[in-house]
């Protein structure tokens, strides 16, 4: 196997961008970014920490992530498996990316940039959902945005409904679980369970 060793050999091999790969990159939310933004329900939130790298999925209500001004996002924490992973990282290190996706849209949009937690009294209140209140808020400062082209979506067809993959062709959080535990966690009655304590604790 022949590894690529230097950023040299690197741009031998790929060249360098274009102007529209370049122009396309500002350092603060314009207009158009915003947009994008608002009409995302879904983003993939990388962080990195002292134990490594981690990529995050954040979904919510279209528009979730909350634009406070052309440079300061803010993310609601919302319930999930307790791990806290990603909030791990951010107290560790602030760097932080953002990747949205838009349903039916082959643009993505990438943001860079660093954050902090905040558990400001108000700030939870105002993202409360059916009377729950996140238990912190990712407050990140953009660094640069930019807006990425369609190849990869278009690529994977991933907006194809003919294209969804069937679930029962795929291994259950219950089978997964029991599997990885010798059947001390998970299994038929965790997939029978889950939508229901899902629903209860979706906020």
């Amino acid at each position: 196997m022949t590894n690529i060793a230097t950023i040299e050999q690197l741009e031998a091999i790929y060249g360098f961008p274009n102007d529209a790969s370049t122009v396309k990159v500002a350092d603060h939310i314009t207009p158009p970014y915003r947009i994008l933004i608002e009409k995302s329900p879904f983003a993939a939130l990388a962080t990195v920490g002292p134990e490594g790298i981690d990529c995050s999925p954040r979904g919510d209500l279209s528009g979730f992530v909350r634009l406070h001004d052309d440079k300061t996002l803010m993310i609601p924490d919302r319930r999930g498996n307790n791990r806290v992973d990603s909030l791990r990282n951010i107290v560790w290190d602030p760097r932080v990316a953002l990747l949205f996706l838009i349903p039916g849209s082959g643009t993505t949009l990438r943001v860079n940039g660093s954050a902090y937690l905040s558990i400001d009294p108000d700030l939870l209140a105002s993202f409360k959902m059916e009377g729950k209140t996140p238990r912190s808020v990712i407050v990140m400062t953009v660094d640069e945005i930019y807006f990425q082209c369609a190849r990869a979506i278009v690529r994977a067809d991933l907006w194809n409904p003919d294209k969804r993959v069937d679930p029962r062709t795929l291994p259950t959080p219950g089978q997964i679980l029991a599997s990885m535990s010798e059947d001390k966690v998970g299994g038929e009655t965790y997939d029978r369970e889950w939508p229901e304590r899902a629903r209860q604790t979706m906020w």
